[in-house]
């Protein structure tokens, strides 16, 4: 839900006013249907220790419901609808990019990045930092910088929203052998981490403001929003339980929801003030 939502915002920050029929219904249907995919082919590569993890192991795929034959032809179909549709309906540009994110998330993210560092979510982050992208291309047929600076939000959001789930579910991920930070570097360098990234993501989530990409609805939002995240990850440093790392976990979903919310609120509701 969240791709969707954010690659309808990055349609709707492109124009104006009112993003093309085409872009809307086909390009929200392809990027949806390839994030679909994508997920499928996750479930597939992963069956195995999703079948041994507690919060994975109640999946369609480990708990018999579909084979891995049955899962992979969905999977396929999916994805040939979404570029045919993309290609077709939308234009070439947001297919190839579509398809390039399917890939870096689906094949280098689970098969190569989850097992190799515990810096993966890090890496593999762009892969879920595209939607934005996609809804704009869309919609203009290009790349813009206003894009681009949508994509540095979430890849910077990612990594203290998988982490904190990381906390909570590091022996999940160490009973399965995949190195996720908490596990190869203890919970005290994770949850630094997370600090970390939250102030960079606060200073970041400043800049649609500052370039006059957006305006006072957005700016107080992200300031509002910003410090409660920040407050949540002071308060994660000094915590030792499991609750907690699930509550940033949960307010971080929200968080970004919200957040690009107030830029499509503000997109056509804008409110500027000259210092």
């Amino acid at each position: 839900m969240l791709i969707i939502f954010t690659a309808l915002v990055g349609m709707f920050m492109a124009v104006p006013d009112w993003p093309g029929i085409n872009a809307l219904l086909f390009g929200t249907l392809g990027i949806g249907l390839a994030a679909s995919s994508a997920a499928v082919i996750n479930h597939v590569l992963d069956v195995r220790i999703d079948a041994q993890m507690s919060r994975t192991h109640k999946r369609p795929l480990p708990q018999g419901r579909l084979s891995e034959l049955q899962a992979l032809v969905f999977a396929a179909i999916l994805c040939v609808i979404s570029m045919l549709m993309l290609w077709f309906m939308v234009n070439p540009l947001t297919a190839i990019l579509t398809g390039v994110s399917l890939i870096g998330y689906a094949v280098i993210y689970t098969v190569y990045l989850k097992r190799a560092t515990p810096q993966n979510i890090v890496v593999g982050g762009a892969a879920g930092a595209a939607p934005p992208v996609l809804g704009w291309t869309a919609v203009t047929g290009e790349i813009h910088n206003d894009a681009l600076l949508l994509f540095l939000i979430i890849f910077v959001w990612t990594p203290p929203h998988f982490w904190a789930l990381a906390i909570a579910k590091k022996d999940d991920y160490a009973k399965v052998g995949i190195p996720m930070l908490p596990v190869t570097h203890g919970g005290n360098l994770t949850k630094l981490f997370i600090l970390l990234y939250t102030i960079l993501l606060v200073l970041i989530t400043i800049l649609p403001y500052s370039s006059g990409m957006s305006g006072l609805i957005y700016l107080v939002t992200a300031l509002v929003l910003g410090s409660t995240f920040l407050l949540y990850a002071i308060r994660l440093r000094k915590d030792t339980g499991t609750n907690l790392p699930m509550r940033v976990f949960r307010y971080s979903i929200n968080y970004l929801m919200i957040l690009f919310a107030a830029l499509l609120i503000d997109h056509y509701f804008i409110i500027r003030i000259d210092f």
